[in-house]
């Protein structure tokens, strides 16, 4: 059986691998073989967000980055992140970047609010924070 770290890699790279796909949480636990429930739980609990939230910054966070350095239609850049309507994707964009895609674009600076996440530093930045909760707790 693999490790709960192991899995969550797996789901990282899965998602990595298919941000541009349709994918969605069942097609996760379907080619991981855990139940989405599962992989929900130990993927929050070893990154600290969600499986859908991972996954819907890391399209916005491309997204943005290919408004600024390509000159594809915004409808494209949307239809490319897994949004329906360009009124839907520029709602969530406009969320996680304070301004709507074309006011973005126009600004012309790309800053990543998603990056891919790196098991081997989560792992590092854990045990140093537990090692200083036990500090503080002693």
């Amino acid at each position: 059986m693999k490790g709960q770290e192991e899995v969550v890699k797996e789901v990282l790279d899965y998602i990595e691998k298919n941000l541009e796909k349709e994918i969605n949480l069942d097609n996760i636990s379907k080619n991981i073989g855990y139940s989405k429930f599962y992989l929900n739980r130990i993927f929050t609990t070893h990154t600290g967000i969600t499986m859908y939230k991972y996954l819907q910054n890391r399209r916005l966070t491309v997204a943005a980055e290919k408004l600024v350095k390509t000159d594809k239609p915004i409808t494209q850049i949307a239809y490319e992140a897994g949004y329906d309507t360009q009124q839907s994707f520029s709602f969530a964009f406009k969320q996680m970047y304070l301004y709507p895609p074309k006011i973005y674009r126009d600004i012309g600076v790309f800053m990543p609010k998603q990056n891919r996440i790196s098991m081997c530093c989560l792992y590092i930045s854990n045990y140093k924070f537990l090692a200083r909760i036990k500090e503080i707790a002693a």
